[in-house]
């Protein structure tokens, strides 16, 4: 195996937990990995007056890949999120969320197996936002009202959604590319077409012109959004590659993770052309956080997504295996695990879990 530099970013909250268990599995597991620990989110703003440091930001691009913990969001004030501005900095336009049963997780289907495949710099995630009661706002509203747009209430926030056909070519490729090196069957473009029909509608134009270079190879459909939700949780069977508009994309992936245990066990990428980060697909969990009780897995199947980018395939699996190894046994399972299953075993805590893997790798 190959020596790689890969940064570690630990996050906060649970991050710092999930973090050291994912580099105790990885190093079980053979990987040979030199990691560069850079900072960000709450614990970076007293020095560094903003939670994603141009350091952490050049670390990154320094190593090409790296790895994160969660980092907190607040909510509704508050600084923006690290996550996506790290997506807008290094332009990590795909987000790919597998989402694969594992059995003894507690998941409501035995044989789920889809990927969403989400565009990560457009949309209302775009961050151009404007804040009721401000001189912008307002010249906004009378645009919108002196070009027949249509009227906003004058105490509005607003924020505007763009979607473009270069964005939506890169991801639908990206998926339909994915489709192919994996060998996957279909892709499903999702969208809201029928009323947003310049942006949504683009998304689903641009989608169905790409498709058609890979007609005979890879099936495609789409599925408005309300309805994919409905037809996901009564029959995920029928799904195989899905790719998103991004906001859709980020609901989807939560109601695909709840499918199969929750999101304690939901792997995640960010890709781009140049730059890859790694990251579980959950939050923070300040609550729980320093107490033990976190479970490290979709962290440490993060990372064997990120060993299978680096061309560590095999290192990859053994890590998966002794993931399905500990969750088939059944004895050492974290509590969101075993509230999801109804056991009325102790739950582990992250190091006992952890060490689990551990053993199981040995």
């Amino acid at each position: 195996m190959s020596k790689h530099t890969v940064t570690l970013i630990p996050g906060d909250g649970i991050g710092v937990e999930t973090s050291a268990a994912m580099q105790r599995v990885l190093e079980a597991a053979g990987a040979d990995i030199e990691w560069e620990v850079a900072e960000a989110g709450t614990c970076t703003m007293e020095q560094y007056g903003t939670p994603l440091p141009e350091e952490t930001v050049e670390a990154v691009k320094r190593n090409k890949v790296a790895i994160k913990g969660p980092i907190t969001t607040p909510v509704g004030t508050g600084f923006r999120s690290v996550n996506v501005a790290l997506r807008k900095t290094l332009d990590l336009f795909v987000c790919l969320r597998p989402v694969l049963s594992i059995p003894g997780a507690g998941g409501r289907y035995d044989d789920v197996d889809l990927v969403v495949v989400r565009e990560n710099t457009e949309d209302l995630y775009a961050g151009i936002e404007f804040e009721e009661g401000s001189d912008a706002a307002r010249e906004l509203i009378a645009f919108c009202e002196e070009h027949g747009a249509g009227t906003i209430r004058p105490d509005s926030g607003i924020s505007i959604k763009p979607i473009s056909i270069t964005g939506t070519e890169n991801i639908v490729r990206y998926a339909f590319d994915y489709a192919v090196k994996q060998g996957r069957k279909k892709v499903t473009a999702v969208h809201k077409a029928n009323i947003m029909k310049h942006s949504d509608g683009l998304f689903l134009k641009t989608a169905r012109k790409v498709a058609e270079e890979y007609e005979g190879c890879i099936e495609f459909d789409d599925r408005i959004v309300d309805a994919f939700c409905m037809n996901a949780v009564v029959d995920p069977s029928q799904f195989d590659v899905i790719v998103f508009p991004n906001l859709y994309g980020d609901i989807a992936s939560d109601l695909c993770a709840g499918l199969v245990g929750g999101l304690g066990i939901a792997p995640g990428a960010n890709i781009g052309k140049e730059y890859a980060v790694f990251e579980a697909v959950h939050g923070s969990a300040p609550d729980i956080a320093g107490k033990n009780l976190a479970n490290p897995t979709a962290e440490i199947l993060s990372a064997a997504m990120m060993l299978d980018h680096l061309g560590e395939q095999e290192c990859a699996e053994r890590v998966r295996a002794a993931v399905r190894a500990v969750y088939a046994e059944g004895s050492c399972l974290t509590g969101d695990i075993r509230r999801t299953t109804g056991s009325d075993r102790p739950a582990a805590t992250c190091t006992e879990f952890t060490e689990a893997l551990v053993k199981a790798l040995s």
